[in-house]
């Protein structure tokens, strides 16, 4: 049994290691109030709404194209024996296979396609749009992989210095091509496409290099260099999964990401579709707004994925499920806090976004439940990523996006924006709810799943109030009285934090 110093240097390990990928999206983080109302001060509501499209197109072609290789690899990375470097070619490979039957096709229905995408008509006009959709979409399958590689490597501060790399190139290239095309939707396009192929050609490079240093079947087993074969940290004989047996177990995947796009997109789609690219661009604005969760869902994610399937591999039940009930409770206190705090303050920063953004302000409250839920649901799913029972994922999405779908055609021909917004947080709840059940069924932890009841209702109501009593005094004392009653449900977890931060402080003062 691991004596208490062993357990105070482990946790601190895992704390050190999730604030390594948090700096570089923290930063990302204050780029991004630069980069938002940039672009929206350089756009009109109607030309941003095409790049919300955008992003919507490349992620459904993207879905089909990995064919839930990444979880396989994801999966088996810390199999003891395991080939690495044959497994990344297995699993690349194929997606890359799949993205160019994908794009071919994408390719002969693009006048269509981008008719009802960016409403740019047919004939062959914006023959770039095409070509951007294309780059940037194989680009994604790139990223994908060898941003997954320094994920799972554990190599928080590349990961870090990756992502400030790419947004400031990306600040960049905006300024660029707005000066050249001046009001127009595919400035962002363009940004975004060349300066993830930039970060990307450096990650493909570095991994390349490293390979040919490590050499043909060599095993360096620590940090950041752990490129071959691995048996219980020492260098060992390769073991090899055949690629149907990766197929097997990442295929399901297809279905879950395409449900949870659904999911994500459903609001896009019904607001193009009953208020059009005014709206969709106000919403897109919002969504951008909602930077804080979700950099803070990204950074977690980066890092639990691999903390969290190494820990099933290598510690006894008993060690993972406190140590999952302990982060779940400390997540869901932060995540609450954060959601509060952007429906409190959503006016001041909206008013960075400029005048026709102003709407935003009522789109931003709800949308403030999908990345809480999304990232408490990444701690609870385990289970089901454990045990290989992907299709009750779906079982989840079906029923999630039926709600959606049946929420945005009340909600958003009546409220638009917010209503879409109301739709989609509502929905995340569900999904969280239905999916942690059946993921409880199949490994057990024992989450307090009252407390998190409790936390729902109570950003509910707040984002309720927000969204459509137009009262803001009436609003602030609800958000502040929501607060009050989280810290004391939450005081257990307010003094694990608190005791935390002064222990790094204490530290600090006395280097």
């Amino acid at each position: 049994m691991p004596n208490s110093s062993d357990g105070k240097k482990n946790k601190g390990n895992a704390v050190s290691g999730f604030l390594s990928y948090f700096y570089g999206n923290f930063i990302v983080l204050l780029l991004g109030f630069i980069q938002t109302p940039l672009v929206t001060r350089l756009m009109t509501t109607d030309e941003y709404g095409r790049t919300g499209m955008f992003e919507t197109a490349v992620s459904v072609i993207y879905i089909f194209a990995i064919l839930g290789m990444d979880q396989a690899y994801i999966r088996y990375y810390y199999k003891h024996g395991i080939d690495r470097g044959r497994l990344l070619k297995q699993c690349l490979g194929l997606s890359l296979s799949i993205v160019a039957v994908l794009i071919a096709v994408y390719l002969i229905f693009a006048d269509r396609v981008n008719d009802y995408l960016f409403g740019i008509g047919t004939g062959g006009r914006h023959f770039d749009v095409t070509a951007l959709v294309a780059g940037y979409t194989l680009i994604c399958v790139f990223e994908r992989y060898f941003f997954l590689d320094v994920r799972m490597q554990q190599n928080g501060r590349l990961y870090s210095n990756i992502n400030i790399a790419q947004k400031l190139i990306n600040i960049g290239l905006i300024l660029g091509f707005a000066f050249m095309l001046g009001n127009d939707f595919r400035v962002v396009l363009y940004a975004m496409t060349l300066s993830w192929g930039t970060t990307t050609a450096f990650l493909m490079i570095r991994y390349a290099l490293k390979r040919r240093k490590a050499g043909q079947g060599a095993a360096v087993v620590q940090g950041e260099e752990a490129l071959g074969p691995v048996v219980d940290g020492e260098a060992s004989g390769y073991v090899n999964y055949t690629l149907g047996e990766l197929l097997r177990y990442g295929a399901p995947y297809v279905l879950v990401l395409l449900m949870e796009w659904l999911l994500s997109s459903c609001d896009r789609v019904a607001i193009r579709t009953w208020s059009g690219f005014d709206e969709l661009g106000v919403y897109s604005a919002a969504m951008k707004i909602m930077v804080l969760l979700i950099t803070f869902k990204t950074t977690f994610v980066a890092f639990w994925s691999p903390v969290a399937m190494e820990k099933y591999e290598n510690a006894s039940q008993e060690e993972c499920t406190a140590f999952f009930r302990r982060a779940f409770d400390i997540t869901r206190l932060l995540c609450a806090l954060a959601a509060l705090g952007l429906i409190l303050f959503r006016g001041i920063i909206v008013l960075l976004l400029g005048a026709d953004y102003r709407g935003a302000d009522v789109i931003i409250p709800f949308l403030t439940l999908m990345p809480v839920f999304a990232m408490l649901f990444e701690i609870t799913n385990q289970g089901i990523k454990f045990k290989s029972k992907n299709m009750y994922l779906n079982i989840a999405s079906a029923v999630t996006i039926a709600v959606n779908i049946t929420g945005n055609a009340l909600l958003v021909p009546r409220y638009g924006g917010a209503g879409a917004a109301a739709a989609t947080g509502i929905s995340y709840i569900i999904y969280f709810a239905i999916g942690s059940v059946f993921a409880e069924k199949f490994y057990p932890v024992g989450y307090d799943y009252k407390k998190t009841a409790l936390s729902a209702l109570l950003l509910i109501i707040c984002a309720f109030a927000a969204t459509f009593l137009g009262n803001g005094i009436l609003c602030t004392l609800i958000c502040l009285a929501g607060a009050g009653i989280l810290l004391v449900s939450e005081r257990e977890s307010l003094k694990l934090c608190i005791s935390y931060a002064g222990e790094r402080l204490r530290k600090l003062r006395h280097g």
